[in-house]
């Protein structure tokens, strides 16, 4: 049953939840998906009229509003920010334990810590998958194989910077429900990074850098910039500590991949 506050944790429970499904970080995605949950269904919605329209001859044209920032040279995204200046070297792959460790010991500049396509979103995946991101942070992370093997990060290294993938607008979480809604994967996956590890990389030097796939529509990019600033406000996190990178998936959005410092 939902308590009073309507937050429903229906997953199983695993060792370690309660350190992730904490009451604070639960209510901040309840937040999320309380205030943007409709407009991401009229979104969602939305894809499927364009699919129609598509379907029945229409084009795909950029957005004639944008079309001075094409039509400018001198227009230029923000600067790299700290820990993504050097981007040669870039390594991705699911968030479990032992990727966790390789991924970060690897000697890549950036880990892609995928909670979209790289990964199988079982539910324990998903949570352990954030406890690892925690405990790496605080260098508290090992994992034994069955053969015996330890796998510790390497002391007093710079260990890649991570960059979390949350999962597309499009999935759903089906083990929480807000007022008996399924809550947004995408939601779901950014606001318990961002509530567990946002100050923590602030108390790196760097930040909570979040790379945005399947995005459609600049609208969709946009309710993202709102779950940001909803989880700064709640959080009280300085309003320029984030990078968000949007593949461009329509020619409307964009001529290429957008970098935005907000």
């Amino acid at each position: 049953m939902p308590g009073s506050d309507g937050i429903e944790v229906t997953g199983p429970h695993g060792d370690r939840y309660d350190e992730i499904l904490t009451p604070d970080a639960l209510a901040l995605v309840a937040r999320l998906q309380r205030e943007l949950g409709p407009r991401r269904a009229e979104l969602l919605a939305a894809r499927d009229r364009r699919q129609e329209a598509l379907s029945a001859g229409g084009t795909l044209e950029f957005l004639a509003g944008t079309q001075a920032i094409r039509d400018d040279d001198s227009w230029r995204v923000a600067p790299p920010a700290p820990g993504l200046v050097d981007r040669r070297v870039e390594i991705t792959g699911p968030t479990d334990r032992k990727m966790t460790i390789n991924a970060l010991n690897s000697g890549a500049k950036v880990w892609l810590a995928d909670f979209e396509d790289a990964n199988t979103p079982l539910w324990d995946n998903m949570v352990t998958g954030q406890l690892n991101l925690r405990d790496a942070l605080d260098r508290a992370i090992d994992f034994v194989s069955d053969e015996g093997k330890a796998y510790l990060l390497r002391p007093d290294e710079e260990l890649a910077t991570i960059v979390v993938r949350p999962r597309g607008w499009h999935l759903d979480e089906k083990h929480l429900l807000i007022d008996g809604q399924r809550t947004s994967g995408s939601l779901f996956d950014f606001g318990m990074y961002f509530f567990h590890c946002a100050q923590r990389q602030l108390d790196k030097g760097k930040g909570p850098y979040f790379y945005l796939a399947k995005m459609e529509s600049h609208l969709e990019a946009r309710m993202w910039n709102e779950a940001f600033n909803i989880a700064q406000d709640a959080l009280a996190v300085d309003e320029h500590v984030l990078l968000v990178q949007v593949p461009a998936a329509r020619p409307d959005d964009d001529r290429g991949e957008l970098v935005v410092r907000g």
